[in-house]
């Protein structure tokens, strides 16, 4: 029951901040202002996150084909040694 009344207590928030953004005159401009105001700087962030997050992506992807690499290699030397010793006997 807390939880549907703490949705509609901030229905009730929301829609009250509205008509009275709305109502009072010059207040409007201001929400305007700010609200455009804040996209430029988010925008640019996500941005910047979503590039950070893409090098990593890419540097994790050549780490993991380079490990790839070193275990094929690593059974192939293995598995020469163990004929060789095969051989040996």
């Amino acid at each position: 029951m807390g939880k549907v009344l703490a949705i509609l207590g901030g229905l009730i928030a929301m829609a009250g901040a509205f008509v009275l953004l709305f109502l009072v005159e010059g207040w409007s401009q201001y929400f305007y202002e700010l609200v455009f105001g804040c996209i430029p700087p988010v925008l640019f962030f996500g941005g910047l996150i979503a590039f950070i997050a893409g090098i990593s992506s890419i540097k994790d992807a050549m780490r993991t084909k380079k490990l790839e690499e070193e275990t094929e290699e690593e059974e192939e030397t293995k598995e020469e040694t163990e004929e060789e010793e095969k051989k040996e006997e």
